[in-house]
């Protein structure tokens, strides 16, 4: 996880992934004994969701930059293939991390998805950071970060190479009044969520949740799932529509 001013990279990050995957084999039993405030954790006051009349809401707080996200994407993909029909994934990008250009992430986020690009582009932007490169914020060898970090303009050229939109198109996006309105609200769910890490999963906007309360990358996908199963007997509430 990555935690509001710690950082845990390289083998540390390695470790604490091992650690907490020790549990994952008890997974099914421990779906039966969920407990509110060890588990998961109530929000109280329950916070708007943005999905459809009737839907489930199932959020998760990311960013590109959080080694933890980037290991947890794969998880993410088969959470998404596993919910039901009456769930629906999305994506609250932070920006607590400003030393390791997290806002920078966030606003080719969200400009992204105002042109349509984040659901095809979300796993590549991963890669970019952590696997090829393109878009790393810190040296392979030392751990340390790069400076300069990546710009909003090398986020546009990642765009344009993967998903044909100009650049110079994305960066206008990018500085509009639209991105910014969506990152305002963005850093104010993260509060009102009171997220103290990443990733962290809500639900509904009723419940939150991270792996190391679930106790695993796995549970977190059966405990959101029996979260999801929960809400579904109990309604859904009305979205912020």
């Amino acid at each position: 996880m990555q935690v509001k001013g710690v950082a845990l990279r390289g083998p540390k990050l390695v470790l604490l992934w091992a650690m907490l995957g020790l549990g994952i084999c008890s997974g099914a039993q421990a779906a039966s004994s969920w407990e509110q405030g060890r588990n998961y954790f109530l929000l109280d006051p329950a916070q708007p969701t943005t999905v459809a009349p009737g839907k489930i809401e199932v959020t998760e707080v990311f960013s590109y930059a959080c080694p933890a996200c980037n290991s947890f994407y794969p998880v993410v993909d088969r959470l998404k293939a596993g919910l039901p029909s009456n769930a629906e994934l999305v994506f609250v990008a932070a920006a607590f991390r400003p030393d390791e250009d997290w806002p920078m992430f966030q606003r080719a986020y969200y400009a992204a998805q105002i042109l349509g690009l984040d659901k095809r582009t979300h796993d590549a932007m991963f890669d970019a950071v952590w696997k090829t490169g393109e878009l790393a914020i810190e040296d392979p060898s030392t751990h340390r970060m790069k400076v300069p970090p990546p710009s909003i303009q090398d986020a546009a050229g990642f765009y344009a190479r993967t998903a044909g939109i100009k650049a110079e198109t994305f960066l206008a996006t990018a500085n509009s009044f639209g991105v910014d309105t969506r990152m305002r609200q963005a850093d104010q769910l993260v509060k009102d969520y009171r997220v103290e890490g990443t990733p962290t999963v809500i639900v509904n906007g009723k419940y939150r949740l991270d792996v190391q309360s679930a106790g695993g990358p796995e549970q977190v996908v059966e405990l959101v799932k029996w979260l999801v199963a929960k809400e579904s007997a109990g309604g859904a509430k009305p979205s912020a529509h």
